[in-house]
């Protein structure tokens, strides 16, 4: 019998027990100095990770699939005539794009080609279509255009006899273990039961289950190696970096503020639909032993999505200096002639940034100057009688913003985010409202999806909370420019504070 076939007998026949402290993997995590006393951190599946699977721990399966990908679609460029290279390079950008926009390079745990197909050749059928019709404007010539759809038919069966590739490539790495990502269940209940045999049985969906938590232990079925408490330390532990929501004991609320700590909001997280048998209308359904999951975005800006983020904000902000220099200049005369030159043109006051770290915001002066508790305490200055027209006029059009964009450029805010505030309130806020100190998971905006949908000036915290958290857990490129159209339609209108 092959070593593999009694692995996963072993696995799948093994009784719910601790394991003895000699089978726990030494480079899994703390020390035993380290370790809680009443916690079981022995309750792991019967064979260690493999050192490959260490190593291939940072490997995601895209980075397989989208230089395979560009391969295929750029292969005609080997064959064809060089007459067509322009058109070759577009398409394979158009198609990477709309296969990534498509879900194309998601995660999945099931990995089949035929699953894939539909998708792959919808989106290869859109992308040649496009580039098609350009060429055809282009090139008015039959000659020409029917030469170059000779490439793309040729570029568009590499690509699915590429994908095919890479997912039997995948699934054997899987299989053989080599590539595996430890995982924690939530949820002691028999959807959690399930998915702990089904992992246990079946390499091939790439996770290595390394325990369940929840609230209170349900029966018997699964020993539970924590409470949902100890998730946080289970994570650092075990170097997990999955989680599958499944069904947890604890009300929704409670998961959710347990799953947003620092380590859990790095894993991957996956859920079992409480509805089953309900799915989305678009994408392809996902499944681990014919349960369904879903992939939930990330809660946090990390990784190739940050780097997207500030490199837009770092290009917005430099050309808004540049272009928006004389309207600068223009406001700070006025400025500088409504306050006679007393306390500066520019007003510093700290505020609050991601993490949690304190920085100094920068806006034009719109007001005559206060003593230092007044300013960081007092909530609304709206109707403050020390406000000139220069400064109601300012703030209306939240033109005294426009100094921030140095600050976006320093890296201590964002373009598009929630708003920065300042520690006593920050303090006040978090106390009050559970979700509001998530807003600080991302950097602080020039503007934001809360003030955008008219939640600035006196209007509930609750509120502003939770669009912020909206935006966080929703973010896209898209989502930001939307932001940004609708911020200039508040300026236009003149609906500042």
């Amino acid at each position: 019998m092959s070593s593999e076939s009694t692995s996963t007998k072993l696995a799948e026949n093994a009784p719910e027990r601790a394991l003895s402290a000699d089978h726990v993997d030494k480079h899994q995590g703390p020390t035993a100095v380290d370790q809680k006393p009443d916690l079981d951190t022995t309750t792991v599946l019967p064979y260690a990770s493999s050192r490959t699977s260490k190593r291939t721990n940072p490997l995601r399966a895209w980075m397989l699939a989208v230089p395979v990908d560009l391969a295929a679609l750029l292969a005609p460029l080997l064959v064809n005539d060089q007459r067509y290279w322009r058109g070759t390079l577009a398409m394979a950008c158009v198609t990477v794009v709309i296969f990534a926009v498509g879900g194309l390079y998601r995660p999945r745990r099931h990995l089949s080609i035929l699953d894939e197909l539909p998708s792959l050749s919808g989106r290869l059928l859109a992308s040649a279509s496009i580039i098609a019709i350009i060429a055809a404007t282009r090139h008015d010539s039959a000659t020409y255009l029917a030469g170059f759809m000779h490439g793309v038919a040729l570029s568009v069966v590499l690509v699915i006899l590429g994908r095919a590739l890479t997912r039997t490539l995948v699934m054997t790495a899987r299989r053989r273990r080599w590539v595996e990502h430890n995982a924690i269940v939530i949820g002691g209940g028999p959807i959690g039961v399930e998915l702990a045999r089904l992992l246990r049985r079946y390499p091939q969906y790439g996770l290595r289950y390394v325990g369940c938590v929840d609230t209170v232990p349900r029966g018997a079925g699964i020993q539970l190696a924590g409470s949902l408490d100890d998730l946080e330390y289970l994570v650092r532990l075990q170097r997990c970096d999955v989680l599958i929501l499944a069904d947890p004991a604890s009300s929704e609320s409670t998961v959710m503020e347990v799953l947003r700590r620092p380590l859990s909001a790095a894993c991957d997280l996956w859920a079992v639909p409480r509805l089953w048998g309900s799915r989305s209308a678009a994408g392809n359904p996902d499944h681990i032993g014919a349960i369904p999951i879903v992939k939930i975005g990330d809660t946090t800006l990390s990784g190739p999505r940050w780097a997207l983020k500030r490199a837009f904000d770092v290009a917005f902000a430099s050309l808004s200096l540049v272009v928006l220099s004389p309207v600068m200049l223009l406001c700070a005369i006025a400025v500088l002639l409504e306050s006679g030159g007393r306390g500066g043109i520019f007003f510093h006051q700290e505020r609050i940034g991601r993490h949690g770290n304190p920085f100094q915001v920068i806006k034009f002066r719109s007001m005559r100057p206060v003593n230092e508790h007044e300013s960081q305490t007092n909530w609304s200055i709206a109707h403050d009688k020390r406000v000139g027209p220069v400064g109601r006029l300012l703030r209306r059009t939240s033109l005294d913003e426009l100094p921030q964009l140095w600050n976006i450029v320093r890296g201590d805010m964002s373009v598009v985010g929630p708003r920065p505030e300042r520690p006593y309130f920050v303090e006040k806020f978090s106390a009050e409202y559970p979700t509001y100190a998530m807003r600080h998971r991302v950097p602080v905006g020039l503007t934001g999806l809360a003030q955008v949908s008219g939640l600035r000036g006196d209007t509930p915290i609750s509120d502003r909370a939770r669009f912020d958290n909206y935006y966080i857990e929703n973010w896209s490129p898209w989502l930001d420019v939307k932001v940004l159209l609708r911020t200039v339609a508040e300026v236009f209108r003149a609906g500042g504070r």
